[in-house]
C-alpha cells in the first residue's frame, strides 16, 4: 500500500480528486479495468483490501464486485512519476469485465499470462476423467506420486544443465514447471502465493 509520504505527493488537485485507477492482474500482468478513484474511495480500498473506485454514473464510492462478487484482491498500488495516476496491483475473483471475460480490455499475449491461463486448465482438469487427462491421472495417483515427479524432473533438469544440453534442458525445465504447477493445485496453492511470498522475501 501507499505510504503516508506518497499519499502526501498524490496530485488530487491536478484530476480534481478523481484520479485514474489502472488495475493490472498481479499474476499475468493483464490489464483488468481502468477506474477512478476518490481520496475516500483510496481510502476505502486500502481499509477493506477490494479495489473501490468512485462511481461517476452512480455519484458514490463502488466497490468493483459488490453485486457479482467478483471482487478484486489488491496486492499494492503505487503512483505514476508525476503522481497524478494509481497502478493496482489485484487478483480478480472471477472475471473482471461485466460481458464475463477476464479483462474489459482486448486480451494481449504475455508470458505470464500464458502461465496463468495454463495453472487455470490445470485446476479445471482436476475434476476431469484420469483415464483421458495425464493431469487428472496425476491429481487421482495422489499428492506422493506429484511430488515424487517434481523431484525426478528437478533432478533431470539438473543433469541436463550439467551437461551443457541446452535442448534438454529447455524441455526438462518444462516438465518441471508443469509438474510443479499441479502440485501447487493439488495443495491449493497458485502463482499469485508464490509471487506473494517472493515480493515479501525480496523487499
Amino acid at each position: 500500500m501507499l505510504t503516508e509520504q506518497q499519499k502526501a505527493q498524490l496530485d488530487w488537485a491536478k484530476t480534481d480528486n478523481l484520479m485514474p485507477a489502472i488495475i493490472q492482474h498481479a499474476v499475468s500482468g493483464e490489464v483488468l479495468m481502468l477506474g477512478y478513484m476518490s481520496p475516500a474511495a483510496l481510502e476505502a480500498t486500502e481499509l477493506s483490501g477490494n479495489v473501490t473506485f468512485f462511481s461517476r454514473t452512480k455519484q458514490r464510492l463502488w466497490t468493483k464486485g459488490e453485486s457479482s462478487g467478483h471482487f478484486l484482491k489488491v496486492v499494492s498500488i503505487t503512483a505514476d512519476c508525476d503522481h497524478d495516476t494509481l497502478l493496482v496491483l489485484a487478483n480478480p475473483i472471477g472475471p473482471t469485465c461485466h460481458l464475463g471475460t477476464s479483462s474489459c480490455f482486448s486480451p494481449a499475449a504475455s508470458d505470464w499470462g500464458f502461465l496463468y491461463q495454463l495453472e487455470q486448465l490445470l485446476a479445471e482438469r482436476k475434476t476431469a476423467d484420469p483415464a483421458s487427462s495425464y493431469t487428472a491421472s496425476l491429481y487421482a495417483s495422489g499428492t506422493k506420486r506429484i511430488a515424487q515427479k517434481v523431484g525426478e524432473e528437478g533432478v533431470e533438469t539438473a543433469l541436463a544443465a550439467t551437461v551443457h544440453d541446452r535442448n534438454e534442458l529447455t524441455n526438462e525445465a518444462s516438465d518441471l514447471v508443469y509438474h510443479l504447477l499441479v502440485l501447487l493445485q493439488d495443495q491449493d496453492l497458485s502463482l499469485s502465493d508464490v509471487i506473494a511470498n517472493l515480493r515479501q522475501r525480496h523487499q
